[in-house]
């Protein structure tokens, strides 16, 4: 099975925490260079001195906020005008705020929707060409298992991880014939940041405790666990790969079988 990245690169959006630090470090595992984007200048230099360089790999940072899509243009073409091809894409942000949706605030589904839509197709027009002129390119995207079943309370969130996918599935068909692959992996409850948040946040909503809630959302899992980072960004390495060239439009759920969905 061919997994070898090496002489890739590969820019990852959230990456300086959580599931986007996770598919970073098995990208630069399977030899990719990494470029890492975040918000957090001193988190991204913190990460990337972690990313694996026993390849030969040369990892970078750039700073984006991807709820100002045309800040995110700038940087990147800044970076890709000095004759740097990218040839993997992952995009990843932040979950909006939790709330139902008829609470949700439009000025945040507006956000919230630059930063998980826009930004995407403004880095997946920036960054096509050279992958179509390499013959290689991956663009994969970090929604949710809400594109196959909304999670009660994540009413944005809901809202704009379907028309990733929907955008993603597009663009897929598109794309295809010039070798490149787009696809989207949703993750289940993993061990991350946001997890935590979730948990705190619907214990306080019902009155319970957060090792309540933590039960309870076990009991739902066939697994009967969360899920790691690493495993996810195993996953998402794995559609990186020259071995996943013939995978293309799909939406992976890494999430123990939790989905009710097939």
């Amino acid at each position: 099975m061919d997994l070898n990245l090496t002489n890739k690169t590969a820019l990852v959006c959230g990456a300086s925490q959580g599931l986007g630090l996770a598919c970073a470090t098995e990208l630069a595992l399977l030899g990719a260079s990494v470029i890492i984007a975040s918000r957090s200048d001193d988190k991204l230099r913190s990460a990337v001195k972690h990313l694996d360089t026993s390849k030969g790999q040369k990892h970078e940072f750039l700073v984006l906020d991807l709820a100002q899509p045309e800040e995110v243009k700038k940087t990147v073409m800044a970076f890709i005008s000095k004759g740097n091809t990218i040839h993997i894409l992952v995009n990843n942000a932040g979950g909006p705020p939790s709330a139902p949706m008829i609470d949700t605030d439009p000025a945040e589904m507006e956000k919230a929707f630059r930063t998980h839509v826009i930004s995407s197709h403004v880095l997946a027009q920036l960054l096509v060409a050279g992958m179509i002129k390499a013959g290689f390119g991956r663009i994969v995207n970090i929604v949710s298992t809400a594109v196959k079943q909304p999670i009660d309370g994540l009413g944005i969130s809901n809202l704009v991880r379907a028309a990733v996918a929907n955008w993603a599935k597009t663009l897929a068909n598109e794309m295809a014939g010039y070798g490149i692959t787009v696809n989207n992996v949703l993750p289940g409850y993993t061990n991350t940041d946001r997890l935590n948040y979730l948990f705190s946040k619907q214990a306080s909503d019902q009155g319970l405790t957060k090792e309540d809630v933590f039960q309870k959302t076990i009991a739902s899992i066939p697994a009967k666990r969360v899920g790691e980072p690493a495993e996810f960004g195993a996953a998402v390495a794995f559609l990186c790969s020259p071995a996943a060239a013939y995978i293309n439009g799909i939406n992976l759920p890494v999430d123990g079988g939790r989905t009710g969905g097939l």
